[in-house]
């Protein structure tokens, strides 16, 4: 068991910057498997159940936080989110030390998944394009700023989490803007680069905050398995341990879709 007995949540920084909770898996494993949740914003990083969630299934799994995003250093949006991403993954084998205990671990993984939801989900897409990452899942992924919920505008979001989140977000309008530009942190003008056999894409058709119909040209576009519901609204991160979700998420890693 590599787990301390009550399952807490560790904390670690990745590239000085980066900081994410993590656990390592409750069970012994043949092969270290490794989940990366890509979360959504603005949002409270809190999901402690999530992660040992993961971790009870046999999973290393963690929970970054953005540069420039609550603990992180940095600017957020100063570098696109996929990048984060992808320098966890290259100190992965490099090792990581605990916070808490500073015991040092060291991830060589056989497989790399990774779970995106609303705002992350383009940086699990776009991080996708790294062949190191297995597969992808996401919970209503931006896929297009382009083409924006009449709901959430991008104006409204940025004047939203100033208020709301102050320092949580450190981001400068000129960074803020670059998502109306199209092609920075954006899926839809990177398509043609996106696999899509290592993608499942879950939307709800009453999604007020992401437009189902974006989603669905783009899942077409790129040939991935999408599975669009009728009613549940912006499904967030949590959805990944419902059951009627999880089974199929699932049999979509072990390749059984």
């Amino acid at each position: 068991m590599y787990n301390t007995p009550y399952m807490k949540a560790l904390r670690t920084r990745f590239k000085r910057d980066i900081v994410a909770e993590f656990l390592p898996p409750a069970r012994e494993s043949s092969a270290d498997r490794v989940i990366i949740i890509c979360g959504g914003m603005p949002s409270v990083p809190k999901h402690q159940a999530l992660l040992d969630f993961f971790s009870k299934k046999g999973f290393w799994v963690f929970y970054p936080r953005y540069r420039g995003s609550w603990e992180s250093n940095g600017s957020f949006l100063e570098i696109s989110p996929e990048k984060d991403i992808l320098d966890i993954i290259s100190e992965l084998p490099k090792g990581f030390i605990s916070m808490l205990d500073k015991k040092r671990y060291r991830v060589n993984p056989q497989q790399i998944f990774l779970f995106g939801a609303s705002f992350g989900g383009p940086a699990a897409l776009l991080a996708s394009r790294d062949p190191r990452v297995t597969k992808v899942v996401a919970f209503a992924p931006v896929v297009d700023w382009k083409a924006p919920s009449k709901a959430e505008p991008l104006d409204f979001v940025e004047r939203y989490t100033r208020d709301a989140f102050g320092n949580a977000y450190r981001i400068t309008s000129k960074n803020w803007h670059k998502l109306k530009g199209g092609v920075f942190y954006n899926p839809v003008a990177h398509a043609s680069s996106i696999q899509g056999r290592k993608i499942f894409i879950i939307h709800a058709k009453n999604d007020l905050s992401v437009p189902w119909s974006s989603v669905a040209r783009f899942a077409k576009k790129v040939k991935c398995e999408f599975l669009l519901l009728k009613d549940g609204g912006h499904l967030s991160a949590s959805n990944f341990m419902n059951p009627k979700f999880y089974r199929r998420i699932s049999s979509f890693l072990r390749g059984r879709i």
